[in-house]
């Protein structure tokens, strides 16, 4: 290496991620292998030399949106010689040469099972000149075990399995990230006891169908044993998981769940449709009694829970007759809050070619209809939660008004999201920060957060909030570990919809 090579300053690079969870842990596994790899995160408003598309094929729209963040990109490559686009992900994994085809300034094309190439590909790409497809048809090596950059101090994602084994109709998703791989419990644990001692005191157990966890080892209870295990480490103060089928959630779980005070009394359980006909047909392999029982069983062994689900409206075939078993069931089950979409065709789903596909002007009354209903029942559970006292994990970044209201947020242990008064004159707080915990009295309901305007009871800091002040006191050289970060995740579920 030559001294002006030497001394040049790094590449820089930015991720831009859609979709759901599993991608934004996939896109902090991206950083951490571009910044073992030499590259440093680009600065607010400073262009990029290595721009990534993380991306997602659930949404009907997530092409256009696609081809339109690309077309964008086109002029300002071409003012930024040696810039360089690569594009990752579901859509990456389904669409493979069709993207440099209809944008043919793209440098790099990466598939879901083979992320840890991404380095090696720009590298190529930068040599030859030529733009680099590298699609792999099957998972080589799992993913936590790549380089991680997480974007948090306080709560981290971990991977306990990839895949899925499911054929849902509706869904593209095992076609892309394939047939379900599980982790060893003991490599899961070690990368929690690992999390905990870098400050995270939060963490939520992923999946693309999290309580399927065992299958490739023969352990039917893996999951609930996962869940007590958990319980069992020190300085892990919440534990949560997402997203699980109601087909194979067992009382095994709820017992573990009840049973282990870490784990957090929060739950996201997709319910999809509320129709046995419409179940059926997208091969979900329940029914909605069975469904709400689960619900019933939950909240007997864990009243105060708060339970979320994704809803679909317009499924091919669905008669008004459905769509009010729909309703039925959204009113039966009180969710605290509900994903809600307006199905599209997915190329490569059976669902696309099912006859008797709705009238979008149908499906656009019954989703407003669907979506006054959930609004409605969510904003009546908040209001039964005025007058309660919470404590809070102090959140970074969560409420958009916070500046101008001076109020800050945190997540309950229900995972709801709670705007509080940022008056410490009753305890000693100097400093609060992400990470910490407050205690609050709920004051005021709205149907997607709760305030608390009262004082703040009292505060407990900790470690993850020295974590925090730590990470953010002065700039440091980026650290990345080998699968085992420094620190964690945004805010947990349900800020990013599953993909169950």
């Amino acid at each position: 290496m030559t001294t002006s090579t030497a001394s040049a300053a790094p590449r820089t690079y930015e991720v831009r991620t859609y979709g759901c969870q599993m991608n934004v842990h996939d896109s902090e596994r991206l950083s951490g292998l571009l910044e073992e790899a030499g590259y440093a995160k680009a600065q607010d408003g400073r262009q990029a030399d290595v721009v990534v598309f993380n991306t997602c094929a659930v949404r009907e729209n997530a092409d256009n949106k696609l081809y339109g963040n690309l077309g964008h990109l086109a002029p300002v490559k071409a003012a930024h010689p040696g810039m360089q686009i690569a594009v990752g992900g579901c859509l990456a994994q389904k669409d493979r040469a069709t993207i440099t085809a209809k944008a043919p300034w793209v440098d790099v094309v990466f598939g879901t099972h083979n992320i840890g190439s991404l380095p090696a590909l720009l590298e190529r790409a930068r040599v030859q000149e030529e733009a680099q497809v590298e699609i792999l048809e099957s998972l080589e090596v799992f993913p936590s075990t790549l380089p991680t950059k997480r974007e948090s101090a306080y709560a981290a994602w971990v991977s306990i399995s990839v895949g899925c084994n499911n054929t849902c109709t509706f869904c593209i998703v095992p076609s892309l990230r394939g047939k379900e791989k599980d982790r060893r419990p003991g490599d899961i644990l070690a990368e929690i006891r690992a999390l905990v001692a870098e400050g995270v005191t939060e963490v939520t157990l992923l999946g693309q169908n999290v309580n399927a966890y065992g299958v490739e080892f023969g352990d039917r209870q893996a999951f609930s044993k996962l869940l007590r295990a958990c319980g069992d480490i020190e300085g892990l103060e919440r534990v949560r998981f997402t997203s699980p089928h109601p087909a194979e959630f067992t009382d095994d779980v709820i017992e573990a769940m009840a049973e282990t005070p870490n784990v957090m009394p929060s739950l996201h359980m997709p319910l999809q449709s509320g129709s046995d006909r419409v179940l059926r047909a997208m091969r979900r392999s329940y029914r909605s009694t069975k469904f709400l029982g689960i619900i019933d069983r939950v909240r007997a062994a864990i009243p105060d829970a708060a339970i979320t689900t994704d809803i679909i409206v317009g499924f091919p075939g669905e008669t008004e007759e459905d769509f009010a078993e729909t309703l039925r069931v959204v009113r039966e089950s009180r969710f605290s809050s509900a994903f809600t979409f307006q199905y599209s065709p997915r190329p490569g789903t059976p669902a696309a070619d099912l006859p008797d596909q709705i009238d979008p002007a149908v499906v656009k009354d019954r989703y407003g209809r669907l979506v006054d209903l959930v609004n409605e029942i969510a904003w009546e559970e908040n209001k039964a939660q005025v007058g309660r006292t919470v404590e809070l994990m102090v959140a970074e970044g969560e409420g958009r008004k916070d500046a101008e209201t001076h109020r800050l947020s945190g997540r309950a242990p229900d995972n709801r999201l709670v705007h509080f008064n940022a008056d410490f004159s009753q305890v000693d707080a100097e400093g609060v920060r992400p990470g910490d915990m407050v205690t609050v009295e709920i004051t005021y309901a709205a149907p997607h957060h709760l305030v608390a305007d009262g004082p703040v009871r009292s505060v407990r800091r900790t470690r993850s909030g020295d974590a925090w002040e730590s990470r953010t006191a002065a700039p440091k050289p980026a650290t990345v570990g080998l699968g085992i970060p420094s620190v964690g995740v945004p805010a947990p579920l349900p800020d990013v919809p599953a993909c169950g």
